[in-house]
């Protein structure tokens, strides 16, 4: 046991130790919690946690396995992954595999063995912060320094498809171009359950390229990283909105629609990462239940006459939706495709189906 120690090295200077989990070797990146009891394949394989190193604060992962059928994209996009307890025997009729052994024939490298319930409370308390797990602690002063040092750029760019698809249903009613900035699968497949010709555009796409589908809608996708940072994206979508096509935007698109109408985003202190977070209407006062992966949220007091928010989070009050009336859009922070209610929310892709249907 010796042999497979391996340390969590934190930007504040703590230290923890556990054993190794998955691939050999060293990993940077921004140290992120997610609460979800399950989900944990979804979580791995969500374009959305690109740049991270996942903490799972469920005490045992991996008691379901590895099922293929459950994952958002083909590969893992996270930068590390941290558990308390990996299964080493998993049960379930669908399991096709060990979580460790996905993990290391991925490249992903993990620690478990170290309180999670610790590392949660610190960053809660501290804020999101990068972490290093390394097997070699012996020159702590050059870690800290590369830990500190590390940020995460062009993070669209890394998960985004690398060419249009096109995804058919058997009978389409609608084509709906979906903006990939990071897409998990299960968007694809609410779109086409509803009749939709889902036409899948790379985040590089202009405006122009987009319109020449003549789409009836346009769906944008989650994704990771700092909105802000797609500048080029943000100028494209505002042209695209000038044009009254109906949009649909969840998680990152959702902020890329608000910053292409002139509004700010924020950081927050440590995100909203799980299948629990509970959001309210505005309109009725409903609260749902959402599964939502995020770490900045859109400014609510900065959003353009004749836009308002939808939804709220009912924990810190930070904007989880946005109504647009002077254009058919709307967006959404949190994800309805995930079945966090488990369908709770799925009532909003019937909303998208329905501006589509008007504007005919």
């Amino acid at each position: 046991m010796q042999e497979n120690k391996v340390y969590l090295v934190l930007a504040n200077g703590t230290v923890m130790e556990g054993t190794a989990l998955g691939a050999r070797g060293e990993t940077v990146g921004e140290i992120v919690f997610t609460t979800g009891m399950v989900g944990y394949l979804e979580t791995l394989t969500d374009p959305s946690y690109y740049g991270q190193i996942v903490v799972q604060t469920f005490p045992l992962i991996g008691n379901y396995g590895v099922i293929p059928e459950d994952f958002e994209s083909s590969e893992p996009h996270v930068k590390g992954y941290i558990v308390r307890e990996c299964c080493e025997h998993p049960s379930n009729f669908r399991c096709q595999g060990k979580l460790d052994d996905f993990l290391r024939e991925k490249g992903v490298i993990g620690i478990q063995g170290l309180d999670t319930r610790a590392l949660t409370r610190m960053i809660r308390e501290e804020g999101v912060m990068n972490g290093k797990i390394c097997t070699d602690i012996s020159r702590l002063e050059d870690i800290l320094a590369e830990v500190r040092a590390y940020t995460i750029k062009d993070a669209v760019a890394h998960v985004t498809t690398g060419q249009e698809e096109d995804i058919r249903p058997e009978h389409p009613r609608f084509k709906v171009a979906l903006w990939d900035f990071g897409a998990k699968g299960n968007i694809q497949r609410r779109l086409c359950a509803r009749g939709c010709e889902v036409v899948v555009f790379p985040a590089q796409s202009t405006a122009q390229q987009i319109l020449n589908l003549h789409p009836d809608g346009i769906m944008l996708s989650n994704g990771p990283g700092d909105p802000a940072e797609n500048t080029g994206i943000i100028a494209q979508l505002a042209e695209l909105c000038r044009q009254g096509i109906p949009t649909f935007g969840i998680c990152l698109g959702h902020q890329l629609l608000a910053l292409s109408q002139g509004a700010r985003t924020e950081k927050l202190k440590y995100g909203h990462r799980g299948a629990n977070q509970p959001v309210r209407e505005q309109a009725t006062g409903r609260v749902f239940m959402t599964s939502q992966n995020h770490g900045y949220a859109v400014v609510g007091e900065s959003l353009p006459e004749g836009a308002s928010v939808s939804f709220i989070n009912a924990n810190d009050g930070t904007c989880e939706g946005v109504r647009y009336r002077y254009m058919p859009a709307f967006s959404v922070q949190f994800h309805p495709e995930a079945a966090a209610g488990p369908l709770d929310t799925d009532y909003l892709f019937d909303d998208f189906i329905r501006l589509m249907q008007a504007r005919r």
